[in-house]
């Protein structure tokens, strides 16, 4: 299984354009990611500002976030505390993840 996912986060290293097939697999980091951004009209209890959905979003957009939120660049301490964790591999997949979920969406 740990094989598996590294040989996706490779895959996935060399290009963020990913098949459906194999971006419909939801990687296990994404777990932490949907307590916030998965539920639809989520708002942060204090100070209160929406969250908002990823789905659809632009998988190089997600990972610069990501990148950011790692390294300091962009302001968020709980973003932060989770980006910090993760491997560029965990980030690629988490982006590509949520990307596809829009076009799933569309496809429906």
């Amino acid at each position: 299984m740990r094989l598996r996912a590294v040989l996706t986060g490779v895959a996935l290293g060399a290009s963020l354009t990913v098949s459906p097939a194999l971006a419909s697999e939801r990687p296990a980091a994404v777990e932490t990611c949907l307590g916030c951004h998965g539920i639809k009209g989520y708002k942060n209890v204090y100070p209160t500002f929406p969250v908002p959905k990823l789905g659809g979003q632009s998988a190089q957009y997600i990972l610069d976030a990501l990148r950011a939120y790692a390294e300091g660049t962009r302001p968020h301490s709980t973003m932060h505390a989770n980006a910090v964790t993760l491997s560029e591999e965990q980030k690629q997949a988490i982006a590509a993840w949520f990307e596809a979920q829009g076009r799933e969406e569309q496809d429906q």
